[in-house]
């Protein structure tokens, strides 16, 4: 379990305009809720808190929150982000209760190289790229490792495949494929017909001046002769 520490503030107004005042001040609003409390709303130094984001992955991580002096332990349930800027708008944080499980989603790294792409030509397509488990929060793992060194061409591994660390329960579907091994599309070859007509380039047309018509030669000749 990665652990990692932050302060906040308390503010007491709340509203659209309050969180522009605070966003324009250098912070972030935020609100922290759990089991047995009031939700309670936030200010975060926005400078401060990006810098921890760019340190943790923050969906694994239990941040000791610290209020008015008093530490929660808690994870970050969302995350809300400008559109076009990414700045940070809002942050809600979920206090943890012992002995209480959460349900988080925790990434998968995959592990080794396939004897299929080593020994056969085959590419890995990986499919599913996190799990949604749940798990007492002590027991958060940062991943869940998937060796894939065993896997042959056109052989793949499925959640039912993989070792679940103690205390972990998937809450995805069992059959779920995670990943793949196959061979890689070929570019599809040209038919007889059609590399016939590439190769052998059309005749060039040839442009010329019309023959004048009999008539017409004959008058103009006459009038040269007038």
């Amino acid at each position: 379990m990665a652990t990692a520490s932050f302060s906040a503030k308390v503010r007491t107004s709340s509203g659209k305009g309050t969180a522009r005042k605070l966003r324009a001040a250098g912070e972030i609003p935020a609100i922290i809720y759990g089991h047995g409390r009031d939700p309670q709303s936030l200010a975060l130094h926005a400078h401060t808190f990006g810098r921890l984001l760019e340190k943790i992955s923050y969906t694994t991580t239990v941040i000791e929150l610290t209020v008015d002096g008093k530490m929660a332990r808690t994870l970050i349930r969302e995350l809300q982000r400008h559109p076009v800027k990414r700045d940070i708008l809002h942050v809600d944080f979920q206090e943890l209760v012992a002995g209480e499980k959460v349900t988080v989603r925790v990434p998968i790294k995959f592990v080794g190289t396939p004897d299929g792409v080593r020994m056969g030509g085959g590419i890995l397509d990986e499919t599913i790229r996190e799990l949604h488990i749940s798990v007492d929060p002590s027991d958060i793992p940062n991943h869940i490792d998937v060796d894939v060194t065993p896997l042959q061409v056109g052989k793949s591994l499925h959640i039912r495949d993989i070792k679940i660390p103690a205390g972990v329960t998937v809450l995805d579907d069992p059959g779920g494929t995670i990943c793949v091994c196959m061979i890689p599309k070929e570019v599809a070859e040209p038919v007889a017909g059609d590399a016939a007509a590439v190769a052998t380039p059309a005749e060039p047309e040839l442009i010329r001046k019309p023959k004048p018509e009999d008539g017409e030669e004959g008058a103009e000749g006459g009038a040269e002769k007038k």
